[in-house]
This record gives C-alpha cells, sequence and structure tokens, in this order.
C-alpha cells in the first residue's frame, strides 16, 4: 500500500534546540509507522537562538527535505540592542528591566513586523510550494506556529487550492499568548493580528492545539480545533534511565530546573521559599542544591545570587537535549513555570512530559485551574501552586526532603502511557483521515 503524503511546513528542524523544534521531529519519526511520509518545508538559512546537534539522530533516514531562503531582520535587531537576541526564542525584558533601547525593540517588533519577524519569507514560500505542490500530488500540508507567519504561508496555499487540506498546528496561542500584551501594540496593529488569526482560525481544515484549554479557546474563536498534547519519546527516557544506573547519583536534595527561564515566568515566591527555608533549617541548607539546565535570564539569576541561595546553585547552561533528559533523572524536584495571568491556564510547556517520563516530583507554577494541574493530579507526578503561595510551597518541599532523607522519595510513572510520541503520532493520523 503506498504511503499518504504529508508536507510539514517549520521553522524549526534540526540542527535547532529546544522545545519548538521537537514536535514535529517526533511525529516525522513516527508517521511511517501509520502509512505516512513527511516531507519537511523549512527555511534553507534560519536564524536559530538555540542549536543542538544531537536532535540529529531522531531525523529519519532518508527523509525528503524541501528548503529555500529566508530573510530576517534579526541581524538588524541584534545590532540596535544585544538584548534583542531574546526576541528569536519570544523573550524580552520586562517592566523595570526596560531600557529606552528595549522598549522601542519590542515596540518595532510589535507593528513593523506582523505577525512576526519570519514573515517575509510567506510569499515567496506560498510561490514556491503551489508549484511543488501540484508537481507532486500532495493533498495534506501541516503549518506550525509560532512563528505564526508560517500559518501564513497555509492560508495563501489554502486561498489559491482549495482543495488542500490544511492542518494548523498551534505550539503556542497567537493574541492569546501571555507576552501579546507586552508588544505595545496600535490600536491597527492589534486588529491586523486578530484578523489574520481569524482567517487562519476559519479557513484551516483542522486547527490542531497542544493543550485542552487552547482547543476550547480556538473552537470559541471559529476553529475546527482538536487537542494532541506534546509528549514524551520513550526511547529517550529507557536510554537515559539505563546510564543513569550506570552513573554516580550525587548526595544531594535537587531541585531541577530544565529549559528557558524568563521573566515573565519567573516564581519569585518559589526563590523567598527556598532562601527561608536554607535560612531555618541547617539541615536542609546542608543538603540543598538549586541546579540550571537551559537559559536562565540574567537578571532572574542576578537575584538569586544576591541571595542566600547563591552557594546552593549549579548553573549547567544550555545543554544537548539527551544530557538535559539525563540531569532530570539526577534530580530529586523538577521545576516548571507558566504565565501567572488566567489566559494562560491553557499552555502546557512541552517539558512536562520528559518530566513525567522522568518519575520524579514536578513542582509547578502558573494560574489556578490550569491545564498543568489538571495533569499532574489525574498522574499524581506533583503539585501546582500559584505565584502567591510561599508556605504551602514551603511545607510541600520540606515533605519531599523528608521522603528524600529516609529513602523513601519514590518515583511515579503511572498513567502517563497517553503522552508517549507514538500513542500521539497515532492520535495524529486519525485526525489525519
Amino acid at each position: 500500500m503506498e504511503q499518504k503524503k504529508i508536507l510539514i511546513i517549520t521553522y524549526y528542524w534540526p540542527p535547532a534546540g529546544g522545545p519548538g523544534v521537537q514536535r514535529w521531529l517526533k511525529f516525522a519519526k513516527y508517521l511511517p509507522d501509520f502509512g505516512w511520509k513527511p516531507i519537511i518545508y523549512t527555511p534553507e538559512n534560519p536564524s536559530y537562538p538555540l542549536l543542538d546537534e544531537t536532535l540529529m539522530k531522531d531525523v529519519p533516514e532518508n527523509i525528503e527535505m524541501v528548503r529555500t531562503k529566508i530573510w530576517e531582520p534579526y541581524q538588524l535587531a541584534e545590532k540596535l540592542n544585544k538584548s534583542n537576541k531574546k526576541f528569536k526564542a519570544g523573550q524580552f525584558d520586562v517592566g523595570k528591566n526596560q531600557s529606552w533601547k528595549s522598549k522601542l525593540s519590542i515596540w518595532v517588533r510589535g507593528n513593523f513586523f506582523i505577525p512576526d519577524a519570519r514573515v517575509f519569507w510567506v510569499k515567496p514560500s506560498v510561490t514556491f510550494l503551489e508549484k511543488y505542490l501540484k508537481e507532486n500530488k500532495i493533498d495534506t500540508i501541516v503549518t506550525s506556529g509560532p512563528p505564526h507567519s508560517l500559518h501564513l504561508i497555509g492560508l495563501g496555499l489554502k486561498n489559491k487550492m482549495p482543495e488542500l487540506k490544511w492542518i494548523a498546528d498551534f505550539r503556542d496561542p497567537w493574541t492569546e499568548i501571555s507576552y501579546y500584551k507586552h508588544l505595545k501594540l496600535t490600536k491597527s496593529s492589534d486588529k491586523k493580528h486578530r484578523q489574520l488569526e481569524s482567517a487562519v482560525f476559519k479557513n484551516a481544515d483542522i486547527t490542531l492545539a497542544t493543550s485542552y484549554t487552547d482547543a476550547e479557546n480556538f473552537s470559541k474563536a471559529g476553529a475546527n480545533a482538536v487537542c494532541i498534547t506534546n509528549g514524551f519519546d520513550e526511547s529517550d527516557s529507557s536510554e537515559k534511565a539505563e546510564e543513569q544506573k550506570n552513573s554516580q547519583i550525587e548526595q544531594a536534595f535537587t531541585l531541577s530546573y530544565i529549559g528557558v527561564l524568563e521573566q515573565l515566568r519567573n516564581p519569585e515566591n518559589l526563590w523567598k521559599a527556598l532562601d527561608e527555608l536554607v535560612k531555618e533549617n541547617p539541615e536542609f541548607a546542608a543538603d540543598f542544591k538549586l541546579k540550571f539546565v537551559g537559559r536562565i535570564d540574567d537578571k532572574i539569576l542576578q537575584a538569586i545570587e544576591n541571595s542566600s541561595l547563591k552557594n546552593h546553585i549549579l548553573n549547567l547552561g544550555y545543554l544537548a537535549h539527551g544530557k538535559a533528559v539525563e540531569e532530570m533523572q539526577n534530580s530529586d524536584l523538577l521545576l516548571i513555570t507558566n504565565f501567572p495571568n488566567d489566559s494562560s491556564k491553557g499552555i502546557i510547556p512541552g517539558k512536562i512530559f520528559e518530566y513525567l517520563a522522568s518519575g520524579k516530583q514536578i513542582l509547578s507554577f502558573g494560574p489556578d485551574k490550569a491545564d498543568v494541574a489538571k495533569i499532574l493530579e489525574e498522574t499524581q507526578a506533583g503539585k501546582h501552586f500559584s505565584y502567591q503561595d510561599t508556605e504551602t510551597i514551603k511545607m510541600f518541599i520540606l515533605e519531599k526532603y523528608e521522603l528524600w532523607k529516609n529513602g523513601s522519595l519514590r518515583e511515579n510513572t503511572q498513567h502517563i502511557e497517553q503522552f508517549s510520541r507514538k500513542n500521539l503520532t497515532k492520535q495524529l493520523t486519525e485526525v489525519l483521515k
């Protein structure tokens, strides 16, 4: 039986690092098992914020790649202000940390590049792909955003080829994401963002969401929305678990944050709780380690280093994905943070699924009634807190510390098989029918 062809239009692809690349990399890895041939369309010369060559091992052998050149204005932006490098990963300074250069750069980013700085790739891609799709008899395409400019490629192709089946995959929301309100948009720019988003929702055959709440919100906005969450790859987890058995486990009670930590998701109440625990409990202070793996905002790190936690920090910086998974295994508690406002309760950070696969207890921060809280409750893998909690956080950490001290802090991986990448790919192929 001949495989069906699906063209995946994605900005992020190995050697890009970070969570954005892994969703469709893993789908592409398992799609052939279910009768689909993935073809990848991606920029020839992208400006990635992070690189991770080790992810190349997951790229299917002999996968068909289609590339065209892209022009991005980030080099110009970085000359204006070095902190503009954060824009590539959707980060920027907020509040008192904003200089006049940061404010100007954010205003330019929000009002001149709609929906984002990859918008210059849209028209040439539509022209190129219209011809490519007809010549190669492909009837299903996927656009993955952010960057949401890629959805405009899908919209342009759908307008030219109405019979084309188009799946718009939103790894994060567009106008409902927390940093949207920080973009300093004019009324006309805000209107344009919302009009484009609405056009995508109404014209895509299916809109994929990565969380339950986002799917509900997209449906209310006119989309034919389906939720397929991110997940964990069992092959990654089993490899790292085996390596852990053969390695020496550090004798410290370790709380780890894996990934990018930005100012909008900074759990200041956690740092306060840990600072108090270190001061109040000498035994805890002797055993405690705070480990960062990834890119931590320099202003967050500076604030922590100015507290009693200074001598407890281990900052490993960005590590290849496999090494990052290994560091999860070598931890006792894993930290995950979300934006604090209610509109973000539907965001499920991709790393939570690898956290689940590690079996370690998870300490989560975000708005009340968040989708993350639902997952943690269902899997009994940890606890979710608001950004106002302090005393309850201290109690939770001390409880886990006492269990660790007594050798009773057990791993838990129940009810997580639904989030394996292979099972999620099976769900995807049901949607593609």
